[in-house]
């Protein structure tokens, strides 16, 4: 019976939702987490009966015809771009994006990943770096003896050095936006990588239009929503039973049929 594969899609659906509904909730207290969301598609249908095809008579045509579904398949798993709360550390190191834009990092081999996790520090040459000492694009170094660390909300780096009385400007720090965010890879570690589908980076300065600003002493906290997922949870199991009910309904009914047979 056709019924037992169609509700079998069904079931494969559900889990691949709970599992990314699992990856959410793991992930409620990661910095800069983007939540994720399921989406499905129905698969190919079969035509018992063509609409807009003659009829009996030679003006009359089928209104509507008969077509049967053959289940559903994933289409994608979007990540959900949402501003998450800023938190206050009081770390002068740490950086938030408010608004779009991501943090352009080197990784230890030389490739170009991005970031929404700006917890930040400085490695033994003063520079600052990823909590994986991945270096953070433009480099910023800043001295030992630097005092009074401050990154504005443009991105301008500057600290207090011994003697001077004027404070002294380290660099600029940029961001970079993605004409499609969903469309970038997750390699893990808070980390992306572009893609044909994100397109390509645009650099710009923290203010400028259509980039975010940055909030020294805070970080971005996960856009999970914990009632949402449970939500989402609840409804998962309830379609995952419901299909369950389907194919032992399809079984009991093909039960009936070899029954009769016998």
């Amino acid at each position: 019976m056709r019924a037992l594969a169609i509700a079998a899609t069904g079931m494969s659906a559900q889990e691949r939702n709970l599992e990314v509904i699992a990856n959410n909730v793991a992930n409620i207290n990661t910095t800069g987490f983007k939540r994720s969301r399921a989406e499905f598609t129905d698969l190919i249908y079969q035509t018992e009966r063509l609409m807009g095809v003659s009829s009996r008579g030679r003006d009359a045509t089928v209104p509507e015809g008969a077509q049967v579904g053959l289940g559903v398949r994933t289409a994608a798993i979007r990540s959900v771009n949402l501003q998450g709360a800023l938190t206050n550390t009081g770390n002068a190191f740490d950086l938030a994006i408010n608004g779009r834009g991501w943090f352009e990092v080197t990784t230890a081999n030389g490739d170009t990943v991005y970031t929404r996790d700006g917890a930040f520090n400085t490695n033994q040459n003063g520079q600052l770096v990823t909590m994986d000492g991945y270096t953070v694009t433009p480099s910023i170094i800043v001295p030992a003896n630097a005092t009074n660390l401050t990154i504005s909300q443009t991105g301008v780096v500057t600290v207090t050095l011994p003697n001077q009385a004027t404070p002294q400007q380290l660099g600029q720090l940029t961001i970079a936006n993605f004409v499609n965010d969903a469309g970038l890879k997750a390699v893990g570690g808070n980390y992306f990588q572009q893609t044909e589908a994100s397109g390509q980076p645009t650099v710009g300065v923290p203010g400028d239009s259509a980039f975010g600003v940055l909030q020294q002493g805070y970080i971005e906290a996960s856009n999970v929503d914990p009632v949402t997922e449970i939500t989402n949870l609840i409804s998962a199991q309830r379609a995952y039973e419901m299909n369950s009910k389907v194919i032992q309904a399809a079984d009991q009914m093909s039960g009936t049929i070899s029954n009769m047979r016998a």
